[in-house]
């Protein structure tokens, strides 16, 4: 039996945690059913209580203070005892129908996608090649307060394409917290960041010849972060990231408004097919929902 999950990953700020409770309201709402995994080890405060917690197996806190590292140490440390503790995440997931979807709340630290292979290991372990057999979909935000500048979006597409090579399953790309940027940017304009392409660095306006010529009469430290940052060699970096990430044209973005009730229900519906949920479930009849309530309880 198969089970349909999706992995919400992305970096720190990208509101994963926010996602995930628009995405269980708006399920509820819908009278579908959903299983809440919460694998981020410094996670505190939830709308709604995971039906499995990572925090109750190990703790980021813990491990900072009891080996003496830092939160990205820690974070990796968390990962690869939750690797060789996995009975901890499997045997839930067991009992969960193929009605549920599955919801996993990830960390934001990036390394753990790009850097080190704790996270594609999991997710093979979780997928159709692995024990649970969960159809499973990344879903990964990036802020798009990103847009305003333009080589820090491309760094954070560079990261996207990246964790979509890494942990090789049907993949999502959002550009979170649309509500902040929509009336301070032209339409025309956001929407050439939807399907990212190296020409946007071309009309850059950091990089017109005013803002250059600015930047030299400045008197600054050649060495500081503003001069190196507006030099020639970071400039030509970007242009070589974004030429990569024209070149492979894997990436494209989603828009999600969270305050918009229908962006969360187009996220859904494009996870739905990524993973062939409804192909899955059985037809039923329209009073079948009044018989068989759906429950959003643990399904054990």
């Amino acid at each position: 039996m198969s089970k349909f999950g999706t992995m919400v990953m992305g970096p720190a700020g990208a509101g994963k945690t926010t996602f995930c409770s628009a995405l269980i309201q708006h399920l509820r709402v819908n009278k579908r059913s959903c299983y809440y995994v919460n694998l981020d080890p410094a996670a505190e405060d939830f709308a709604y209580e995971p039906d499995l917690d990572i925090k109750n197996l190990i703790s980021l806190e813990d491990v900072m203070e009891e080996l003496g590292l830092g939160p990205n140490g820690g974070l990796i440390y968390c990962f690869e005892y939750l690797l060789e503790n996995l009975e901890f995440l499997t045997d839930p997931l067991e009992s969960v129908t193929e009605e549920y979807m599955i919801i996993i709340d990830m960390p934001g630290q990036i390394e753990l996608y790009t850097h080190v292979p704790v996270v594609p290991t999991l997710v093979r372990h979780l997928t159709r090649a692995g024990a649970v057999n969960v159809n499973l979909c990344a879903t990964y935000l990036l802020e798009s307060t990103f847009v305003v500048d333009r080589a820090k979006f491309f760094a954070g597409t560079l990261s996207a394409m990246s964790a979509m090579v890494m942990l090789e399953v049907p993949h999502i790309n959002v550009l979170s917290k649309m509500d902040l940027v929509k009336g301070s940017m032209p339409k025309r304009l956001l929407k050439r960041f939807i399907d990212p392409d190296a020409s946007l660095l071309d009309d850059d306006p950091a990089n017109t010849a005013e803002a250059s010529a600015a930047a030299r009469k400045r008197d600054v430290d050649p060495l500081s972060p503003d001069s190196v940052m507006a030099g020639g060699s970071f400039k030509r970096l970007n242009k070589a990231v974004a030429q990569l990430i024209d070149d492979f044209g894997m990436v494209s973005f989603l828009q999600l408004d969270i305050q918009d009730e229908d962006s969360v229900g187009a996220i859904l519906s494009y996870i739905d097919d990524a993973i062939q949920y409804h192909e899955a479930q059985e037809p039923r009849e329209p009073n079948d929902e009044l018989e068989n309530p759906w429950e959003d309880a643990d399904p054990s």
